[in-house]
């Protein structure tokens, strides 16, 4: 009986947990057995992994082999683990260094000719190596931008499984990533091509300084479109640790672009209105994939039409909303995808929506139906809500709004004096703060309050519509360089959730 062992990285989510696997070769039929709860993908790595390695000019031990994946109640999917797998037989048969092989992370799928293949999730994996204190991780050469994207670890990249035997071996040297020399990219889209608008700008510029919720409604063509999409061009760039976490999600979901791995820049994603549950919020057979809300974490999640999508569809962005992120339970456990951010709504306001609101046809209990898709739980974590009208003649003839780059700037300037003011909190913007803490620890003056407080004794606010307009109201602050915001930064928040209070 001889033993060997290797180990790899389960990916869950964006989570990742070490996997040890080890190898028997013991008497019997020539046979392998993979134990452990490997799902249909992983029990065909069997005959994958026994034609790369006869392919590659080694030899498969010629008895039964008995593949354990541990732990052994964790859910084990997909063809990351074929290089460990091998590694592994090779360790028990003692045709490789023993110790450098314990030192190190294996991940790739192999092809029947032995060439290792990039697969899902490759950044998140090595994180959750590096994080549990393991010295190398091999890596397919393809995966080397991805890999190489996590300091801390060396991180080598073979190109077929002859490279990562010699390398086991100590007979050769593998690939080292190349330093990252990406240029930044530029904005193609400016607010100076929106005409006219002042307050649907001006409510942009509030929300990316605050990393608010906003809907936009008006007639088509007036432009709620133009303006969602001129939103990332408004925001700061990701910080390193932003940039890690909306890579690893990317990454699970096969959507890195193999130029550029790292994403930098705050994503916008803009499902269609036909958007299922599952392609919302994420899902899928197996292994849940992350969907649009997790895709657009630390970036805007923009719903045009949102009035044409289905009702269970808006409600099931409530708990992302509200916590952060996505938890998708399975027969197989539980992923966790975080899912912060910015959802900008925009709709018509009726279904014959006409450029004049005057040439509307639209029965009234149309109308109510029309945008009653929105319901009130969902509109009120809403923070800031602007109708839009048609532009006039002259101002289209005449106007040259700003640049994105002299919002960017003041934005810039809100959001660092947001970061300091929480910093020793944790919270990076306005929008995370949470309701006690703005009512007690930062209490307003009660000058600054008393809109708000007439506002709840008429019933026109609830208790989190209140926290959400005293959020604005530091945003408005913030933007203003004041240290607090007083009545009229409050009143100008409530004027974005109701024109009544203005």
């Amino acid at each position: 009986m001889a033993l060997g062992r290797a180990h790899s990285v389960a990916v869950t989510g964006v989570d990742g947990q070490l996997v040890e696997i080890e190898a028997d070769i013991g008497r019997g039929l020539p046979a392998v057995h993979l134990v452990g709860l490997p799902d249909t993908e992983l029990q065909e790595a069997r005959d994958r992994i026994r034609a790369a390695v006869a392919n590659s000019g080694e030899e498969w031990p010629d008895s039964k082999v008995i593949l354990a994946l541990s732990p052994a109640t964790l859910p084990k999917v997909g063809s990351v683990y074929d290089l460990a797998l091998v590694a592994a037989v090779l360790d028990a048969a003692k045709q490789v260094k023993r110790q450098r092989l314990r030192e190190t992370v294996l991940l790739g799928e192999l092809a029947l000719d032995g060439r290792l293949r990039s697969v899902r999730g490759i950044l998140p994996a090595v994180l959750a190596a590096k994080n549990a204190g393991w010295a190398t991780v091999v890596v397919p050469v393809q995966s080397l931008p991805e890999a190489g994207l996590v300091g801390g670890v060396e991180v080598l990249g073979a190109h077929d499984l002859r490279a990562a035997i010699a390398w086991l071996r100590e007979e050769r040297d593998l690939e080292y990533p190349e330093p990252a020399q990406w240029v930044a990219q530029p904005v193609r889209a400016d607010l100076s091509e929106v005409v006219g608008q002042a307050e649907a700008r001006w409510a942009i510029e509030v929300a990316a300084a605050g990393a608010h919720h906003l809907m936009l409604t008006g007639p088509p063509g007036v432009g709620k479109t133009m303006l969602a999409q001129r939103l990332p061009g408004v925001l700061p760039p990701l910080t390193e640790s932003e940039s890690l976490e909306v890579t690893a999600i990317h990454s699970v979901a096969g959507l890195l672009p193999p130029e550029r791995p790292l994403i930098d820049v705050p994503p916008f994603i803009a499902p269609h209105h036909t958007a299922s549950v599952s392609a919302l919020v994420g899902g899928g057979s197996g292994v849940a994939k992350p969907g649009a809300v997790s895709r657009a974490h630390r970036g805007v999640l923009f719903l045009d039409e949102c009035a044409e999508i289905g009702t269970k569809v808006l409600e099931a962005l409530r708990t992302p909303l509200e916590d952060g992120e996505v938890r998708i339970a399975r027969r197989d456990g539980v992923a966790r995808y975080p899912a912060r951010f910015q959802l900008i709504l925009a709709a018509n306001p009726c279904p014959c929506a006409p450029a004049r609101e005057a040439d509307c046809v639209c029965a009234p209990t149309a109308r109510r139906r029309y945008l009653g898709k929105l319901s009130g739980p969902l509109m009120d974590r809403v923070d800031l809500r602007v109708r839009m009208q048609a532009v006039a003649t002259g101002a289209f003839i005449d106007e040259v709004g700003e640049s994105t780059e002299d919002v960017r700037q003041r934005v810039a300037e809100a959001r660092a004096a947001a970061g300091e003011r929480w910093s020793d909190y944790g919270w990076r913007t306005n929008a995370e703060v949470p309701g006690p803490t703005l009512r007690q620890k930062f209490r307003l003056a009660r000058p600054a309050l008393a809109p708000v407080e007439r506002a709840l004794r008429k019933g026109l606010i609830t208790a989190r519509g209140a926290d959400r307009a005293l959020r604005v109201a530091w945003t408005v602050s913030d933007l203003a360089g004041l240290d607090m915001p007083g009545p009229e930064q409050v009143v100008t928040a409530l004027g974005f959730r109701d024109r009544s209070f203005q």
